[in-house]
């Protein structure tokens, strides 16, 4: 695969942010729906520790295997919350939105980036 533009890359690295935030809000949501305010603050609690902890870049648990286990499971959970609170086109969306961005996140050339500043 060609190298991304360094410009391209962090435009990337940034709707990967932005992905991670809308899991967030999207947990909050669904929880929201189903328990109340409490549990919507709870459930993002949840999601951002999880993400903190093992699929973070510089999570302590994160790994090979962890990381995008972690990843795929706070997804499905969000965008599945999201579509049993009612809110089945945001969840398709948001579904999408984070397959492609984090699929685009994995080319080489993008997921190095953070690596270089850090030099």
């Amino acid at each position: 695969m060609p190298d991304v533009p360094p410009a391209v890359g962090w435009t990337i690295l940034a709707l990967v942010f932005l992905d991670e935030i809308l899991l967030v809000v999207a947990a909050w949501v669904a929880a929201d729906a189903w328990g109340g305010p409490f549990a919507g603050v709870a459930a993002a609690l949840v999601v951002v520790a999880l993400w903190a902890t093992f699929a973070s870049p510089r999570a302590p648990y994160g790994g090979r295997v962890a990381r995008p286990v972690t990843k795929v499971l706070v997804v499905l959970a969000a965008c599945g919350g999201l579509a049993a609170s009612g809110h089945e086109g945001a969840a398709a969306a948001l579904l999408a939105f984070s397959v492609v961005i984090n699929a685009l996140g994995l080319v080489p050339s993008v997921s190095r980036l953070p690596g270089e500043v850090a030099r």
